[in-house]
């Protein structure tokens, strides 16, 4: 554990002292399986520490090497991990397939791909780093479903045995025979090295005859049609021929599988990473690809600019102006990070910045705005007045020069929003004003948002603007 101590020591003088301790025992006294594909905000919620201060530990650690970081792609409906890849970059814009659902999905950053940390084996060896040999139930937990799925912390082999007819190691080139008795309800054969499965739907009149079913497990993933077989013995023969070990595992769908393998927790999305001020910080430049393309089906975009600002280099000065604008720019940055948003980049006197929900990029430019207002007084003269658009929809994220960006009608229509303001006007579109939890920020300071009706320069559909008084 001496290089573990070092590291951890080198953590120390970055990161919240609380969440250092917090990383430091998990390293220290966790079980394997808990430091492996690690839920941050679980993890977070059980320490009782802030999430936001926790995502940014679990980075600043895996910066310095001790936590390993992965970009899973889930199955919308099991939270399956249907890839997992230590980084965005080799995540495909295409359609993955779920074999245990039976569904084609293209990924989205919102809910599709999740982010978790392994410690490293230079701070620890753990059995994960050789899923090869983990057992079977394990391996379920471990590397087959997402951090999302809520799993019995103990007895998750009795439990899961209760919705289980069999199950088998197949080593590599290895064959196997089961003999059992199916039940009327519908069952799937699954294995979670390949991610293939074959469905029966057992139906129709029992029967005492042996019925008979053969499985070839190879490194191809095409979807099988399901099969109708009637309650009763069945022999199941099953062949590896792939080069690694396989755990086909027998599951009777029902009430009780849905019961055990249902239940879902919150988890830290690529959505929410791209959006941390920390991440982008410290992977400025190696996000995604040039020509990669990933959706996000909802993130809201602020842009800011201050007014007169070419005016205000000629009233004061170049090493005055310079000085206001830079400390614009540090109060902002500051407050983009504080309602859990990042910026993407400044163009100018501009600033583009993301945030998650609505409210949150909403509750930034009202704080923006009076920031604003309390350095033009300390300084006794209206030089900063600042300009605040506001919009939420679907974007791309891309890379765009060599930085990760976001592409899209939803960005434009955010910047000319933030065109239309006046000095020290807020206007947002009406999916940020009519967000619930906007709703409620602003009847709780008593705003009432003024519906405006101007025309969007390049946008050809109307969009309904409000200012925020």
């Amino acid at each position: 554990m001496s290089e573990a101590q070092d590291l951890f020591a080198v953590l120390r003088q970055s990161t919240d002292a609380d969440c250092v301790n917090a990383l430091a025992r998990l390293v220290r006294e966790a079980p394997d399986r808990k430091l492996t594909r690690i839920n941050v905000l679980a993890f977070a919620r059980a320490e009782g520490v802030d999430e936001e201060q926790m995502i940014t530990a679990f980075l600043q650690a895996a910066r310095i090497g001790l936590f390993d970081l992965s970009w899973n792609v889930l199955c919308p409906s099991c939270s399956g991990v249907l890839d997992a890849n230590a980084s965005l970059k080799s995540v495909r814009s295409g359609q993955y397939h779920c074999a245990f659902c039976n569904l084609d999905n293209e990924p989205t950053l919102d809910e599709m791909v999740e982010v978790t940390f392994t410690v490293s084996p230079r701070a620890r060896r753990i059995a994960a780093h050789n899923p090869d040999e983990l057992p079977l139930w394990e391996y379920y937990r471990q590397v087959f479903w997402g951090s999302g799925v809520e799993l019995p912390d103990s007895d998750l082999e009795p439990t899961l045995q209760q919705i289980t007819l069999d199950a088998v190691e197949l080593p590599a080139g290895e064959k196997a025979l089961l003999s059992l008795q199916l039940p009327a309800n519908f069952v799937i054969v699954l294995e979670p090295v390949t991610h293939t499965a074959q469905f029966i739907d057992v139906k129709g009149e029992p029967t005492a005859d042996r019925q008979a079913l053969s499985v070839v497990y190879n490194n191809l993933r095409a979807p099988g049609a399901a099969l109708e077989m009637r309650p009763g013995p069945i022999r199941l023969s099953l062949e590896n021929r792939t080069g690694t070990r396989v755990l086909p595992t027998v599951w009777v769908v029902s009430k009780k599988f849905e019961g055990i393998t249902g239940k879902r927790r919150p988890f830290l999305t690529a959505k929410r990473l791209l959006s941390n001020q920390t991440f982008r910080d410290i992977y400025r430049t190696d996000t995604l690809d040039v020509d990669q393309r990933l959706k996000i089906t909802s993130l809201t975009f602020l842009f800011t600019d201050l007014k007169g600002s070419t005016e205000l280099y000629e009233r004061v000065g170049d090493l005055v102006a310079f000085d206001l604008v830079r400390e614009h720019f540090r109060t902002l940055n500051e407050i983009v990070a504080d309602e859990g948003g990042a910026v993407v980049k400044t163009i100018g006197d501009a600033v583009m910045a993301t945030f998650l929900t609505p409210d949150q990029a909403l509750a930034a430019g009202l704080r923006m705005r009076e920031a604003m207002r309390k350095l033009n007084e300390t300084h006794g003269r209206e030089d900063l007045l600042l300009k605040i658009g506001i919009h939420e929809g679907p974007c791309l994220a891309v890379n765009l020069n060599e930085r990760q960006d976001y592409f899209g009608q939803t960005v434009n229509i955010a910047s000319r929003v933030q065109g239309l303001a006046l000095s020290r006007s807020i206007l947002a579109t009406a999916p940020v004003v009519h967000n619930p939890k906007s709703a409620s920020l602003l009847s709780g300071n008593g705003q009432k948002p003024v519906a405006q009706s101007q025309p969007l320069r390049g946008i050809a559909t109307e969009v309904a603007i409000y200012e925020i008084p």
